[in-house]
């Protein structure tokens, strides 16, 4: 039997199948071959005298460290648009990261209203380029949230961004208070909702929704080159410089270069230079 494991605690294992939820252990094998299961891992489950076992990790479309869930195809990146200001190169920061991962950014800008229009037009000019949605919401009377909630139809969704931003009351709305006082597993294990500090997946219609308690921060470490492959916004014009290898910074003749200010952002290239150039310094160091 196929399933997602949801929750994991105390070596146990809580797979979401056909036939509900599954309370498995892990086979020991996969302690010996250094494999820890995770939440949103793709199990095979075998039934034994002893019980439930998760014989099979089906391979892995992404993994994440912290929160330490597996398969998560997209993440709702929750800023606030006041209270407090959006700090841009945190913004870019979890950006890189989720792109790095294999995961799908969707901006979603809280407290939309407390900005005006003009804002909303230049954050949306910010990211040109980029194929990122863009969404405008207030968590708290619930403007917006329509198309948050279709958007998670098929897919493992995680929420981040830093505190004070509204991530935990999105979060409230859109797997509905009930569903996080108890969490998915509450009817099979009675400390469920005893176990914030765990990621846990929660089913939202034909969808699964990462609880996690705390995605706020990101750290990185890369190769300055491999820099340029998060930035969607210069794809379509890779190959086309004059050197090949080009890292859009000081190189003559880069056609990224020629885009800025048209169908790149002015504040997005700055920012990928001077991020480049940390990067360069840190990768130094480390030789």
């Amino acid at each position: 039997m196929e399933g997602i494991i949801v929750k994991g605690i105390a070596g146990f294992y809580y797979v979401k199948t056909v036939q509900g939820v599954l309370e498995c252990k892990a086979r020991g094998v996969f302690r010996k071959n250094n494999i820890t299961p995770m939440v949103g891992d793709r199990v095979s489950v075998v039934s034994t005298p002893e019980g439930n076992v998760v014989d099979e990790i089906h391979e892995r479309t992404s993994e994440l460290v912290r929160p330490f869930v597996a398969n998560v195809s997209q993440a709702y990146v929750v800023f606030a648009l006041r209270n407090p200001d959006i700090n841009f190169e945190l913004l870019n920061k979890f950006i890189i990261s989720l792109e790095k991962n294999g995961i799908e950014p969707v901006l979603v800008f809280n407290k939309s209203d407390l900005a005006t229009e003009n804002e909303k037009i230049q954050l949306k000019e910010l990211f040109k380029g980029t194929g990122y949605q863009i969404h405008f919401i207030t968590a708290k009377d619930g403007t917006g949230l329509e198309e948050l909630l279709k958007g998670l139809k098929d897919q493992i969704t995680v929420l981040c961004g830093p505190s004070g931003a509204g991530k935990s009351t999105l979060l409230n709305k859109l797997a509905g208070s009930e569903k996080m006082e108890t969490g998915i597993i509450s009817e099979k294990v009675k400390r469920g909702k005893h176990t914030t500090r765990h990621s846990e997946l929660i089913a939202v219609d034909d969808a699964l929704l990462v609880d996690t308690p705390g995605f706020s921060t990101m750290e990185m470490t890369m190769e300055a080159k491999e820099l340029k492959d998060y930035f969607p916004e210069f794809h379509a014009y890779e190959g086309h410089c004059r050197f090949q290898g080009c890292n859009h910074d000081k190189e003559p003749g880069c056609r990224v270069k020629d885009e800025v200010g048209k169908s790149i952002s002015v504040e997005r290239y700055n920012y990928y230079v001077k991020y480049y150039n940390e990067l360069l310094e840190e990768n130094k160091r480390k030789w």
